[in-house]
């Protein structure tokens, strides 16, 4: 490339224009590449910095040298034309305040345990209540934070609900058999006869009528025109065939319906 070509390239561009060389009459202030690296959250975040950078005690604070840094600090701020918080400027007037106490006669020691108050106290209560809630937060930042350091997943998982019926109790046969003899008093008859009934051959007749294996509702299992005699015998049976586990009785619901099919061990022999 000769040097002609390398005097074409641009160095900037100005509202699409092409600068091809620095202007002779361009002012850099002296202080332009000047940078404040550090950020603080207030005064105590600047003291605390200061005495962690230059390995002071925070218990036996140098009021002097602290003082000189942390003025040197505001200089520094003024003169790059940074606007201070008023906080700062009376955290400036504490320390002034403590270092002049500190340069002050102290009284006489009224007894032998006893001296006069430090008068750093307050500050470097306030500064070790700093130190231990910054690190407090620290530790809470460090810890895994959604969004930041994961993702939330939502996992589906699918349970197999066994539906569990309620049992049966003496009760619910008590009203089921009740609310029968209420509806065959409707259907009864004035006819007197005298009828053979057995206990077996309703319970034979019951599970014929039981052989498909499902649940059969309670009170198909009567026949409501028969008269009551029947009703007792059948209910009788369904007992019967109960106590020997061949037919299972149970409820959809609790206070619901009563259905009755056979056993399973019964409909498999089958």
């Amino acid at each position: 490339m000769t040097q002609a070509n390398l005097q074409l390239v641009p160095l900037a561009r100005i509202h699409g224009e092409p600068m091809l060389e620095m202007p002779h009459d361009l002012y850099i202030p002296p202080d332009a590449l000047e940078l404040v690296l550090e950020t603080f959250q207030g005064p105590l975040d600047l003291l605390l910095y200061l005495i962690r950078r230059h390995n002071l005690d925070v218990l036996d604070i140098p009021m002097a040298q602290l003082t000189q840094q942390y003025m040197s600090y505001i200089d520094l701020m003024q003169r790059n034309r940074l606007e201070l918080a008023a906080e700062y400027l009376l955290m400036a007037a504490v320390l002034i305040e403590i270092k002049s106490r500190m340069l002050l006669p102290r009284p006489p020691k009224v007894n032998a345990g006893e001296g006069a108050e430090d008068p750093r106290a307050e500050l470097m209560r306030r500064l070790l209540e700093y130190e231990q809630m910054k690190l407090a937060a620290r530790k809470l930042n460090e810890m895994p934070q959604a969004g930041r350091d994961f993702e939330l997943v939502q996992v589906l998982i699918e349970q197999t609900v066994v539906q569990r019926l309620p049992n049966v109790a003496v009760e619910d046969l008590r009203q089921a058999w009740l609310a029968l003899l209420a509806r065959a008093k409707q259907n009864a008859h004035h006819k007197v006869r005298r009828d053979e009934l057995s206990v077996r051959e309703q319970m034979t007749r019951i599970l014929r009528q039981l052989r498909h294996g499902e649940f059969e509702a309670f009170e198909n299992l009567f026949d409501l025109h028969s008269g009551i005699p029947h009703l007792v015998v059948s209910f009788i049976a369904i007992l019967e065939l109960a106590k020997e586990t061949l037919v299972e009785i149970t409820q959809t619901e609790t206070l619901g319906n009563i259905y009755v099919r056979a056993s399973r061990s019964l409909t498999a022999a089958e």
